[in-house]
């Protein structure tokens, strides 16, 4: 890359598609009315707290940075109901602006949890380039696989809010899937950038994982047809894997902005299987009442004790297990066993 700056720039994990180390980019500064959701940008750390000083690099690995260095990151729009929200629409000609999320997510907070850590403050420095034009992480979306049609049965994994538990439960699946002799192929197709959920599905052994960067978007919080589109291509790649079964976790909530419910229209013909993860029993409630939709399992916070499992049956009708007790695996074994087509099929 030759830069406008000689100084190390730091990649996230939002350029991993990209090949940002060509020799036909550079970085230059653009003016602010020509910025896009999805614009690769390098920004200056002005500003640190230790528990928020570290990036998520390409591979996935966390690295700590320092006040002064570059990162590399992607302009676009994060709505935390639990953190924060803000986005580069929001940045001003002053070029100040946070990182968003770890995995090089960038644009200006407007609404912080109090509970969270001061963020990441970022200085525009400027947009990458690729041959003389700025680079936006659609440029760099692999070609979808000719003649790729989505048709795996899905195991969907969906949430009240974030941090319900939804990533842990996912690998929870992968590996009774696996148990049960079939090929899975992971993803996470809605939410903020972060690699780590997917890694999570692969380290489980799903055969790849996959998620909306790979469609080009640093996070789902764009509009509906935007999202559609763009997630279309990732779904044809997860067709080509050699995999029977997708498990798909859906990031935040369903009625949250991030397009869950443009998801569940999309893969709804194909799920076969619908587990959620909530926070607590009257989130259950709250979301089969507020999405009109009736899931198969319930876990994540709401069981983690035979109270708060009690109460989700009572208040709802549907089976909550804690599955970070290995003893409650048989039973999802079974029900996942019995609800997905025989080896080779497909949903209907």
């Amino acid at each position: 890359m030759s830069a406008g700056t000689a100084a190390r720039i730091i990649p996230t994990t939002v350029t991993r598609i990209a090949d940002i180390d060509s020799e036909a980019t550079s970085v230059l500064p653009i003016p602010r009315s020509r910025w896009a959701t999805g614009d690769y940008v390098v920004a200056r750390v002005r500003d640190l707290c230790r528990a928020l000083s570290q990036v998520e690099l390409p591979n996935g690995r966390m690295a700590g940075v320092t006040r002064g260095e570059l990162v590399m990151g992607a302009l676009g729009r994060r709505a935390a109901t639990l953190e924060a929200v803000g986005g580069w629409q929001d940045v001003t000609d002053d070029g100040r602006m946070h990182l968003l999320t770890a995995a090089g997510l960038m644009g200006r907070a407007t609404s912080v949890s109090p509970f969270l850590p001061r963020l990441m403050s970022l200085e525009y420095v400027g947009h990458l380039h690729l041959h003389s034009e700025p680079s936006r992480m659609r440029d760099w979306v692999a070609p979808t696989p000719a003649g790729s049609r989505f048709a795996l049965p899905v195991v969907l994994v969906i949430g009240t809010s974030m941090s319900a538990g939804k990533t842990e439960s996912a690998k929870v699946v992968v590996g009774l899937l696996r148990d049960l002799g079939r090929v899975v192929v992971g993803a996470k197709l809605t939410g903020a950038a972060r690699y780590r959920d997917p890694l999570a599905m692969w380290d489980a052994g799903a055969v790849a994982v996959y998620d909306f960067v790979d469609a080009g978007l640093p996070s789902t919080a764009v509009p509906e047809q935007d999202y559609v589109d763009a997630i279309g291509t990732v779904l044809a790649r997860m067709s080509s894997v050699g995999a029977d079964v997708a498990v798909i976790e859906a990031g935040a909530s369903p009625l949250e902005e991030y397009n869950g419910a443009a998801l569940a229209d999309l893969i709804g013909a194909h799920v076969t299987f619908t587990l959620l993860c909530a926070s607590d029993p009257y989130a259950v409630a709250g979301l089969m009442d507020a999405f009109g939709a009736k899931p198969d399992l319930v876990a994540g916070g709401a069981a983690n004790t035979s109270a708060g499992s009690t109460l989700v049956e009572r208040l709802t009708g549907v089976t909550a297990l804690n599955l970070a007790d290995p003893a409650t695996h048989a039973v999802l074994r079974h029900r996942l066993a019995a609800c997905l087509p025989p080896h080779g099929g497909q949903a209907s």
